[in-house]
């Protein structure tokens, strides 16, 4: 921005009187009543920081939703000190508010982009736990983005990767969903109806901290895959 002139200083130096202007120096003068800076204003600076903690795909907008979370992680960023070095340079592409158990309660599905998914796992249990202070009465998820690719067609011998199947992204949707905590076991239970639902077997020394999101899980779980799902710690069996 161009530095703010006095009157008074700009008297001496048209009278002779003030320090001496060296070429090319130039004076600009505003047709507006005092002195002001011409550069951004605070609140432009604030929107374009904030858009930086969202970028959608394919250059989409975000909803209104998604840029109250880009809003809270940019506070975050901005004001807590454990998660403002880890914070920097991470951003979302996507935030989802999600009904669970029935509409009972509510939860936040924000995606990540794959690449970034490690960094957001060092701060995860900070970050899960100062969201949902924001958005309170709402369990927050974090899943990276995955894309699944189709089965070779008509014979051709071009390989996809494992990571790109079904199957495989299915299964990494779960470990997702429940990170931090392991997933120790699964089975498929089938019901008399020819319907089946997997069974997600947790590691039983997180359920203090994780039981009371297993309705969560299996509601996400069955928006993003289509598929049912529990999540129960298993009974260590007594000797």
């Amino acid at each position: 921005c161009i530095t703010t002139i006095c009157q008074d200083a700009l008297l001496e130096l048209w009278s002779g009187t003030g320090p001496k202007l060296h070429a090319p120096a130039q004076l600009f003068l505003f047709p507006c009543s005092g002195w002001r800076c011409t550069g951004p204003s605070a609140s432009t600076t604030m929107v374009s920081a904030r858009s930086k903690k969202i970028v959608k795909e394919r250059g989409q907008e975000p909803d209104e939703f998604e840029e109250q979370v880009a809003q809270a992680l940019f506070d975050l960023e901005a004001t807590n000190a454990e998660l403002k070095s880890d914070l920097r340079d991470l951003y979302i592409t996507s935030a989802k508010e999600v009904d669970v158990a029935n509409g009972a309660r509510k939860a936040i599905i924000i995606h990540v982009p794959y690449r970034l998914l490690k960094a957001f796992h060092k701060i995860q249990q900070r970050l899960v736990r100062e969201l949902e202070k924001k958005f309170s009465g709402r369990d927050v998820v974090i899943v990276a983005n995955r894309r699944i690719l189709p089965p070779p067609r008509n014979g051709k011998t071009n390989a996809r990767p494992r990571s790109r199947t079904l199957t495989a992204v299915h299964d990494a949707i779960l470990d997702d969903l429940v990170y931090p905590t392991e997933i120790v076991g699964k089975r498929i239970r089938y019901r008399l109806d020819g319907s089946k639902v997997l069974k997600v077997h947790l590691d039983p020394k997180d359920r203090n901290t994780t039981e009371y999101k297993l309705e969560t899980f299996a509601s996400v779980y069955k928006r993003l895959t289509g598929k049912d799902v529990s999540f129960e710690f298993p009974v260590a069996e007594s000797s």
